[in-house]
């Protein structure tokens, strides 16, 4: 069965006026035998619809469990994540599972794409996960974002650079309304870091998207409408 197919329509309906990503009071507790670890602390904070947002902090700080619960891949342990008015911890499998297919696209640091698919097969395989059809969708996506030569080349054929903005054409294709980035820019050099920040910009200003991308980049720092530092689980600055 279709990812797609499972997916319900939560009883309230969204509207515009929900931001695209409200914390409120979020506290993470882990726990491993008798030690426990807090990763984050009442976090509170929301992003609005079309932001672009990056999250600053030093290891441990809590920035990948902030986006591990953005993308409903972990529960807190209290308080509340919501993600276009909807509490994320209400929701069940099958709703889950389609706002990951057809929400939200997440975009890691590298190991974005399936080695053995080419990037067109890679942008066709989420098109069909969203339940969303078309090769001339995939096809004008990579031409967007500069890569319509490199349609049948696989991962290892890739830069970089190449590998991301193929990621970041799949989420512009779905037309995901969140995307989510931990070090999107994390292992390239200056050249493809300008380059990535141009997609992540359009995503934003031509596509709509909320961006939120976990950073250590001044770049990417420089290029958001707003950055939110985390410092031992809290907000240190917003």
């Amino acid at each position: 069965m279709e990812v797609a197919s499972l997916y319900r329509e939560p009883e309230a309906p969204v509207t515009i006026e929900w931001p695209a990503l409200t914390f409120r009071d979020v506290f993470k507790l882990y726990r491993e035998g008798p030690v426990e670890t807090v990763a984050l602390r009442g976090l509170d904070f929301e992003v609005a619809r079309g932001e672009m947002v990056a999250v600053l902090g030093p290891s441990g700080s809590g920035k990948s469990t902030l986006l591990h619960l953005a993308a409903g891949m972990d529960v807190p342990s209290a308080g509340d994540v919501r993600a276009f008015g909807r509490s994320l911890a209400r929701l069940d499998e099958p709703e889950l599972a389609g706002y990951r297919a057809r929400e939200i696209a997440v975009v890691f640091q590298s190991d974005n794409l399936w080695l053995s698919l080419t990037a067109e097969e890679n942008v066709l395989v989420s098109l069909e996960l969203a339940g969303v059809g078309g090769g001339r969708r995939a096809g004008a996506a990579l031409a967007e974002f500069g890569l319509e030569g490199r349609r049948g080349h696989r991962p290892s054929q890739l830069s970089g650079g190449e590998q991301q903005r193929v990621a970041l054409a799949a989420a512009a294709a779905r037309e995901a309304p969140l995307v989510l980035a931990d070090e999107p820019t994390g292992e390239l050099d200056g050249k493809n870091e300008r380059v990535v920040l141009d997609a992540l910009r359009r995503l934003r200003d031509v596509h709509g998207a909320t961006v939120v991308a976990v950073t250590h980049s001044a770049r990417l720092a420089e290029a958001a409408d707003r950055v939110i530092e985390l410092l031992d689980g809290r907000v240190r600055a917003d």
